[in-house]
């Protein structure tokens, strides 16, 4: 399938069309089977490039088959054989039992079991944005739509594409990939080149057979053709369509290709999973990233640090299984604080094979329950002797999580845990060290608020659990807002990641801003952010509410400042991420775990859902999946993108020095010697060189420390810099010259003689040629750089493709002179040959030292710091 693509490009097939014809009157005219050898010689240099191009698309293909495969590893808890599991969700069976919270994509069509709140958006199947609650009476569950809240538990009766998701799916063809906005603007530079290419070669050979038909004329031979006639003229268009072959760039969209392929292939061993293509190329050039502070920043394994309970502050040590609270809280007390932590949570517990426990939740709940048992708690005891009636999960909006049960003894018990400052409020009462409940005067609650504030200074997230005793007739009613009993401040401590100081620093460096996002305390952001580098002096940090309540023009003022937004909704996220980019043109990176991200990532130019912690809503929505959750990842990925644009536009400068030289040779030499020096199999040998093998060893560079120490490259910003074109035309002016020299006054400056002398001297140009390209690809290993062999063998490809090359170009023309119309050339004229090669690269380091007058908005060329204020405009 991949060969018969290939085969489709138009100037192969008038080149084969050329072949068959030169055969044809090649064997009339000089017999068998030397008439052959033109035209076997364009077909098997056709054969060789449709071969290399279905192999690289093929491997391209199995590439992307592999990422979508990585793509779509979703695990989900179920509960099969008797115990809680994580399974794939393309391992699920009718009859497990699939565990749901909010968030999640209904992984297939259900029955509901049992559950509290929970509410189905079925607009990705019905259309109707009005979500449905999922009850005992409305219990059917279908595939593919979200859980918009509340938790709960279905049974699987029907999975793959017997779902009704499935069905309709089996109506629908999935379209291919989009092709990414540099794809776009360089099918745009290709178009440009390729309608130069057409009119040079349109040029050449009308060049070359007027100059055949006046020859014809003068020697009064304009009445007698023979086949010969024919077969000249037949040459002359073969080399007006190997031009067009040369001068068309086919190679552009392959190098994006290739080298986003590759990029995509090495993030996924980085731990970061590309969803669509055009995400690595946007990294690229990404100037800000606004970031989550909990599981990004941080390890995301959260353990209580400190507790106040009855008036005392504690440190936890966690290693110690000794009574931790020691003896300075009563027995009763203990046991509310123990009651509360176990009846309000949202964890699951799992046995695994080999007999351990395995809390399932999220890490703050996950913290509390490992504090529970740590004091010496029983989840089953505990849960056994109270029935739940009613749950209202915590979601980021409440920012706390409500549970009312069934007392054993009669009566009724809410408990809420959330953020301090919320459940706070909440309270009137607060227990004492008997366990009883004591009224919470304004001295009480401003100290209280004094122990959050200190908690959230040392950098720790604060979270207040309380209790409130209801009567029996309250069952029915709503879970109360007011009057509950403080019982504990719990300080949840969560470490930063190892390596994130040093990714913070690399990411100033390379002129991104990086901005937290969190819903946390300000204390607590404040502190994680100064610990991590990224708050610093001149920087603000604000408050979501804040922040909300400026006008856009006060917007304008703060927003290039704030480093640090506290207590944020995803609202909020998405108001800063929208204004970054309209307001400032900036290229924002966002990243997100939870549902409510969804609309902040979506409005990105590039989304960074958390696989770990992250919700199936947050990934959908997202352009690249961060598979550990590390900040360390996100640099990585820019990185790599900052090495694709970079490894493109070395490609570009190279290939275009090719096509201008290979242009302007041909063409010059058809209008004033009647011949071209190169001819067709030589340039389809060219060509390959140039496009696959070209795109093949540019393309795929590892990206090198430097590329994060220069400001990102700005939106609308000229993709071939000043600095190509110095290149470029520096190169070209060099080889045109000794091209020239060799074939009009070749013979003569190398002593030739004889019938052999002009084929001699067509190999010699064709030979010079192929290794000042062999040298050129060496010096477009770097635009700026002096030292072009740095860090040369880090690349495997790159020097495979040289050694190739060289070893290809070798046997063409010791061996294979019948079908490239070459000689085999002495030891002195090979060196020769290299020695002008390898004259490019010094004449790369001159050309390097002419200054360049940079455009302001050429950052990725000069690499100054960033301009701001009045002189940019």
């Amino acid at each position: 399938m991949f060969v018969w693509d290939a085969m489709q490009d138009l100037t192969l097939i008038i080149l084969m069309v050329c072949a068959v014809v030169s055969i044809g009157v090649g064997i009339a005219t000089e017999g068998w089977p030397k008439g052959m050898y033109d035209g076997l010689g364009i077909i098997l240099s056709v054969f060789l490039v449709v071969m290399v191009t279905a192999i690289s698309d093929y491997k391209q293909a199995l590439q992307f088959r592999d990422l979508d495969k990585e793509k779509k590893k979703i695990y989900i808890q179920v509960i099969r054989d008797g115990r809680t599991q994580e399974v794939s969700i393309y391992d699920l069976v009718i009859g497990d039992v699939v565990q749901l919270s909010t968030g999640d994509i209904v992984p297939a069509d259900g029955i509901y079991i049992i559950g509290y709140s929970l509410v189905i958006d079925e607009s990705s199947l019905s259309g109707e944005s009005e979500p449905v609650n999922i009850d005992n009476q409305k219990p059917f569950l279908l595939s593919g739509t979200k859980v918009q809240d509340g938790s709960g538990k279905m049974l699987v009766t029907a999975v793959g594409m017997k779902t009704e998701w499935g069905k309709l799916m089996e109506t629908l063809n999935e379209g291919g990939e989009d092709e990414t906005p540099l794809q776009v603007k360089l099918n745009g530079v290709a178009t440009i080149i390729g309608k130069i290419g057409v009119a040079f070669a349109v040029l050449t050979f009308l060049v070359l057979t007027v100059r055949f038909l006046v020859e014809k004329a003068l020697l009064k031979e304009f009445t007698h053709w023979s086949s010969h006639d024919a077969f000249t003229l037949l040459d002359y268009f073969a080399i007006a369509v190997t031009i067009i072959v040369v001068a068309v760039p086919e190679g552009l969209p392959l190098a994006v290709t290739l080298s986003l392929a590759f990029a995509m292939k090495k993030l996924m061993y980085d731990k970061a999973l590309v969803r669509h293509l055009a995400a690595c190329e946007t990294m690229g050039s990404a100037s800000c990233i606004c970031t989550d502070k909990t599981g990004t920043l941080t390890t995301n394994h959260m353990v209580v640090d400190k507790i106040w309970i009855c008036g005392k502050a504690k440190a936890i040590n966690n290693n110690s299984s000794e009574d931790i609270l020691g003896s300075e809280i009563s027995k009763s007390v203990l046991s509310i604080l123990l009651q509360v932590i176990f009846q309000n949570t949202g964890c699951e517990i799992s046995k695994l094979e080999d007999g351990r426990m395995k809390i399932l939740g999220t890490p703050t709940e996950k913290a509390l329950l490992e504090f529970g048992f740590l004091l010496g708690g029983d989840l089953d005891s505990h849960r056994k002797a109270f029935q739940i009636l009613k749950v209202k999960p915590f979601n980021s909006v409440r920012k706390k999580m409500s549970v009312l049960v069934a007392l054993p003894e009669g009566g009724l018990w809410a408990t809420c845990k959330g953020a301090s400052e919320i459940v706070l409020t909440m309270c009137d009462k607060v227990i004492d060290d008997s366990g009883k409940a004591a009224n919470l005067s304004e001295e009480q609650t401003r100290n209280i608020s004094d122990v959050i504030n200190g908690f959230a200074s040392e950098a720790l997230r604060t979270l207040c659990l309380a209790f409130k005793d209801l009567d029996d007739n309250s069952e029915q009613s709503d879970i109360p807002d007011f009057g509950y009993t403080l019982v504990a401040i719990i300080g949840i401590k969560d470490p930063l990641r190892p390596g994130v100081k040093d990714a913070v620093r690399i990411c100033l460096e390379a002129g991104i801003t990086v901005r937290m996002v969190t819903g946390d305390n300000i204390n607590t952001a404040k502190a994680i952010a100064k610990e991590c580098g990224i708050l610093t002096e001149n920087g603000l940090a604000i408050e979501a509410p804040d922040f909300r309540r400026k006008t856009a023009e006060e917007m304008r003022g703060i927003i290039p400042y704030i480093q640090v937004m506290a207590r944020s909704s995803p609202a909020d996220k998405h108001t800063l991420v929208t204004n970054l980019r309209n307001m400032f043109g900036e290229v924002v990176a966002v990243t997100g775990d939870g549902t409510n991200d969804a609309p902040a990532l979506h409005e990105a130019d590039i989304g960074l859902a958390m696989g770990k912690s992250g919700t199936e809503v947050a990934r959908e929505n997202a352009d690249v999946i961060i598979m550990d959750d590390n900040f360390t990842t996100i640099v990585n990925v820019a990185k790599r993108g900052r090495a694709v644009y970079r490894n493109i536009q070395k490609f570009v400068q190279f290939q275009l020095t090719v096509n201008v030289v290979a242009l302007v040779i041909n063409f010059v030499s058809a209008c004033i010697s009647g011949s071209a020096p190169l001819t067709a199999v030589q340039l389809l040998w060219v060509n390959m060189i140039m496009d696959t093998l070209g795109a093949l060893a540019l393309a795929t560079e590892p990206p090198v420390d430097e590329l994060m120490k220069r400001p990102p490259v700005g939106r609308g910003e000229s993709f071939i810099t000043r600095a190509m074109w110095r290149n470029i035309f520096g190169q070209s002016i060099y080889q045109l010259v000794v091209l020239a020299i060799l074939n009009f006054d070749g013979k003569r400056l190398l002593g030739l003689s004889g019938s052999d002398a002009t084929k001699t001297v067509n190999t010699l140009i064709f030979n010079s040629f192929v290794f000042c390209q062999v040298f050129n690809e060496i010096n477009s290993r770097d635009i700026e750089k002096i030292n072009v062999f740095q860090g040369i063998f880090s690349s495997k490809i790159f020097v495979a493709v040289i050694v190739s090359t060289v070893t290809f170009q070798v046997i063409i023309v010791e061996f294979l002179g019948t079908f490239a119309s070459t000689v085999p050339l002495s030891w002195q004229l090979w060196l020769l040959s290299v020695l002008i090669g390898a004259v490019s690269v010094p004449v790369a380091v001159v050309v390097k030292c002419i200054p360049v007058h940079r455009r302001a908005a050429e950052h990725h060329d000069g690499y100054d710091a960033l301009s701001t204020g009045p002189e940019l405009t």
